[in-house]
Formats: C-alpha cells, sequence, structure tokens
C-alpha cells in the first residue's frame, strides 16, 4: 500500500498545480496531512514547489514514473515481448531485485524501474546518486538461449542502444566512454551496469541496469563529485526530461537489438559504437588488479575490447578502469 507522500507524488506526476484542500479531499485525509506528506518528499530531495492560491507542483518538469504509460509508448513488435513491467517505489537496487527474481523466458524481457535506489551500484561496487524524480533508474533482464560469442561486448551495445534512445529524445552530441559510460562533454550523464547469472551449457540471464542523470539538484551533484567524476544531466543538453518516454525508447531499442545481438554478436553496433568513442586518440590509464597502463587510446577490436599503444606496444583490454589523462 502506498503511503500519502507516494500518492502525492503520483497525483502531481501529471506537471500540473493540486491545492491541498484538493489533494486532502482526493485521499481522504486533512490539509495538515498533505503539508507533511509534501515535506517528506521535499526532505527525500525533490523538489516541490508551492504557490500561493495555485497549490503544489513537482518542479521542473519532473513526472512520476508509470508503467502502463511506458508500455503504451513501445513500439510494435516489442510490447510483445515486455512480459513485465514494474515500476518500485524503493528497491536496494533494480539489477539486484532482478537478479533474485524468477528470469524471463528466453526472449522476452522483465523490466523493473524504480522512484528511488538505497544502494544502487555502478561497476565495481560504486554508489550510484539517484535522487528522487531526478533520476533514471531501469533494468531489463533478459534470457539467452545460450552463451552470446561476444557476450564481453553487451555493455557496448546497450551503449548504441541508449544513444538511440538518445537521439529520439532530442539529445545529440553524446559519445560512449569504454567500457560502459555515457558522457557529454567530459562529464557522466549515465552509465551501465551488466550482471549474470548462468549455468553450465543452459540458458545465460542478464541483468541490463541503466542509469541517467535527468534533473540533479546541487546535493546530488556534490555527492557525484566525491566519488569523482563531474556529472551532466538531460535538463542541461535541452532534451526532453520525461522519464517514461525515455524508458520506453530504450526499451524499445534493447529488445529489438537483443535478439541480434545474440545471433550476430557485436558487429552489426561496432561502427555505430567507434562513432561516438569519446577516448579514441587520447592519453588514457587504465588500472587493472592494481596495475596501471598508460598510453594513447586506439579504439576497439572486433570484439569490443579497447585497445591501448602503450611503451611496451598496442596492449588489448577486456576489463579496467580507464581515465583520460592531460598528458602522457
Amino acid at each position: 500500500m502506498m503511503t500519502l507522500a507516494q500518492q502525492v507524488f503520483r497525483r502531481l506526476g501529471d506537471g500540473g498545480f493540486a491545492s491541498g484542500q484538493m489533494l486532502a479531499a482526493e485521499f481522504g485525509v486533512t490539509r495538515s496531512a498533505v503539508w507533511k506528506a509534501v515535506h517528506a518528499l521535499k526532505a527525500a530531495g525533490l523538489a516541490v514547489e508551492a504557490v500561493s492560491k495555485r497549490g503544489y507542483r513537482l518542479q521542473g518538469g519532473i513526472s512520476a514514473l508509470d508503467s502502463a504509460r511506458i508500455l503504451a509508448q513501445l513500439p510494435p513488435g516489442v510490447r510483445e515481448r515486455v512480459t513485465r513491467c514494474d515500476v518500485a517505489w524503493s528497491v536496494a537496487s533494480t539489477n539486484a531485485a532482478l537478479l533474485a527474481d524468477t528470469e524471463p523466458p528466453i526472449g522476452d524481457a522483465h523490466v523493473l524501474l524504480a522512484e528511488q535506489q538505497t544502494a544502487g551500484r555502478g561497476r565495481r561496487g560504486r554508489q550510484w546518486v539517484a535522487p528522487l524524480g531526478g533520476a533514471l533508474c531501469l533494468s531489463i533482464a533478459w534470457t539467452f538461449a545460450s552463451l552470446p560469442r561476444d557476450l564481453a561486448a553487451l555493455s557496448l551495445v546497450v551503449g548504441v542502444c541508449a544513444l538511440r534512445a538518445f537521439a529520439r529524445q532530442g539529445v545529440q552530441g553524446l559519445a560512449l566512454k569504454w567500457p560502459n559510460d555515457l558522457v557529454a562533454a567530459g562529464r557522466k550523464l549515465g552509465g551501465i551496469l551488466i550482471e549474470m547469472r548462468a549455468e553450465s551449457a543452459g540458458p545465460v540471464v542478464v541483468v541490463i541496469g541503466i542509469g541517467v542523470n535527468v534533473m540533479l539538484d546541487a546535493a546530488s551533484r556534490s555527492r557525484v563529485a566525491a566519488a569523482g567524476n563531474v556529472a551532466i544531466d538531460l535538463r542541461e543538453l535541452g532534451g526532453d526530461p520525461d522519464r517514461n518516454a525515455f524508458a520506453a525508447r530504450v526499451t524499445g531499442e534493447l529488445v529489438a537489438a537483443l535478439p541480434r545481438f545474440a545471433a550476430q554478436g557485436f558487429a552489426p553496433f561496432a561502427t555505430e559504437w567507434r562513432d561516438a568513442d569519446a577516448l579514441r586518440g587520447r592519453p588514457v590509464s587504465v588500472a587493472l588488479d592494481g596495475d596501471l597502463r598508460v598510453g594513447i587510446a586506439r579504439g576497439i577490436d572486433a570484439g569490443g575490447a579497447l585497445l591501448v599503444e602503450t611503451p611496451a606496444g598496442l596492449q588489448r583490454f577486456v576489463a579496467g578502469d580507464v581515465s583520460v589523462r592531460a598528458a602522457l
């Protein structure tokens, strides 16, 4: 059962004003209870406007996630393959929740979104900052009949699909930072986390997590900076901040792309990824298992591995933390 604060958030998610009196009558509570619910949302980091004689409104185009709206926007042929689409108010991690759940049938997708994550994760266990209403936290579970030959490149395929979805959202000029970051103007817009559950010689369940900064407040930006990144959000880039629309677009792109990836590997997506490569030709350092290698990024190979020209020659990396260096 939803709390009053959750009900108020969803009610205000249509973008219009609603007075305290109107909300109190709608939910069968007092105006004082509505006031407390609004302040609970503000305490959780949600930007709520209060205007005399007009009431309350979510600020800056924030809207509540809605599974029905997402499903209604999926392309023909994709909707039938999304056998579940759920929106949670709060979970520890959308990826972890799907990994612990029943896997979807082969060729179908389970989608989970959350308004809040209490333990959102990036790669290598790093925290993912996602303020209430200001970020998209989306995970998709997918079952492959067998282990795809280019599974290590799946995060690159997801990056390509995300850029396609952003382009349809009116956002251009984005780049992909190997292996899993979405960047713009050298700042981080989003990230991808791939996790897997498999049995020997059997089906392979992957959970694809996508986190996107939509509208970050100052406190969230400070937390991102403390973790070593500089953030940018969808609002700064002039894109449509409708999280339901983006969730539908990226889900549609992925559900269409995953069968092709299973059949053909990374090859059909390689050119798009190379065109968006944020590292190619730049001085980089690669940290892996306590070792640090430096050199010039030379793109990716046919399997999606990072190529770096080092003093010891051209080296291939399938994992590692990559940073851009000011100079060698």
